[in-house]
């Protein structure tokens, strides 16, 4: 099999700048009228000239959403169970250098701060820790999943990249999806910004999606961290990244984030700012592009841009964010977060403004066979 790291360098940079400087008005009509896009149609949405063609390719985006998602709309919520973090990514709020206080939670603290979650509705939980493999290791990971579990429909990882065999022993823990945000697809850029730690091995993480799943994750997530590198590189390349964990894992449902990167702790020049037009942008090529692939879009954006990307492709967003480690449960002080939040509403405020659009919110579409229905796992 191909690998992902072979399947980008089809396309090198320059190849891919070369051929948006061509793309004509033509080039965008022709592809809006198929029904099927290869990589070169996705890129010709990217490109400048699909920008005066928006209102166009959002009907398209409109009706391919509708199409295979219809009005549904699903919803999570992060947990986060440790800031601690070894790694000095230069645009982070968890930097390793940075000296806010830290928190790593118990599993006792973390259930009760789940428990906290599904009593306010959420049935979706997403959990995230730093990269501190002696504190936050996979074993950590794995009982704090096991104590939640029969609380929740799906819970998700957002962690630093693991082995095969650590994947494995989540999904039996109870875990069923994995995030994974490469940050940028540049590896030379990437190197940069990640100058000590763990992460700093730009293919152990690239090839972190496939390992999960090959593990036997249900459900896998990629992403760039938008604002790192010029605006159609990475939105390209993490259209690739997708398409190809597609064609290899027909089994496996793939979905796609949007984050712009956003103010945190410390101080990160921004040298590619992501306007909002080319962010609507993005989310376009991308539902035409991949019809199947789940677009989430996190609370780094604001509630009017949220509400208004739903009918144009996302089908999953988060609600009653917090992205500090713990003080949920308790209503204790929360330290500072990965990043800053834009947009604050709770779980009903979102679900209420989904309806007022004329959409579904989802706040259970998974059940797993194997959990109970009571537990006293958090007692």
């Amino acid at each position: 099999m191909e690998t992902i790291s072979e399947y980008l360098a089809r396309w090198p940079a320059a190849q891919r700048s070369d051929f948006v400087r061509h793309v004509t008005r033509e080039n965008v009509y022709a592809v809006l009228n198929k029904e099927t896009l290869d990589v070169r149609d996705f890129l010709t949405l990217l490109s400048p000239m699909a920008q005066p063609e928006l209102e166009a390719i959002a009907k398209k985006a409109n009706d391919i959403t509708l199409r295979f998602f219809g009005r549904a709309v699903n919803l999570f919520t992060p947990l986060y169970i440790s800031d601690v973090c070894t790694n000095q990514c230069r645009y982070c709020g968890f930097n390793a250098k940075n000296t806010q206080k830290r928190t790593h939670l118990s599993v006792k603290e973390a259930c009760e701060e789940a428990m906290f979650l599904h009593n306010g509705g959420h049935r979706h939980i997403l959990l995230l820790t730093g990269d501190a493999r002696t504190l936050s290791s996979p074993d950590y990971i794995a009982d704090v999943v096991r104590a939640i579990k029969p609380y929740f429909a799906s819970i998700g990882i957002e962690v630093y990249a693991l082995q095969r065999d650590e994947y494995a022993m989540l999904v039996e823990a109870g875990v069923d999806s994995m995030t994974m945000f490469q940050e940028t697809y540049d590896p030379s850029l990437y190197a940069w910004l990640h100058p000590v730690g763990p992460k700093h091995d730009y293919l152990f993480r690239l090839n972190a999606p496939t390992r999960a799943a090959e593990s036997g994750i249900r459900s896998i997530g990629v992403g760039a961290l938008l604002g790192l590198a010029p605006f159609e590189q990475d939105t390209f390349a993490t259209g690739l990244h997708a398409f190809w964990l597609q064609h290899n894992f027909p089994g496996v449902d793939i979905g796609i984030s949007i984050p712009r990167i956003c103010p945190h702790e410390g101080s990160f020049e921004v040298k590619y700012p992501v306007d909002d037009r080319h962010f609507v942008q993005y989310v376009l090529a991308l539902r035409c592009f991949l019809p199947r692939c789940s677009i989430t879009c996190s609370t780094r954006e604001s509630a009017f841009m949220r509400d208004h990307l739903i009918p144009l492709g996302v089908t999953r967003v988060s609600a009653g964010v917090s992205t500090a480690v713990g003080g949920r449960a308790k209503g204790g002080e929360q330290h500072a977060g990965q990043f800053e939040i834009t947009d604050h509403r709770s779980l009903a405020e979102m679900v209420a403004a989904i309806e007022r659009i004329g959409y579904q919110a989802v706040i259970k579409d998974w059940e797993d066979p194997t959990a109970s229905s009571a537990s006293t796992a958090c007692a």
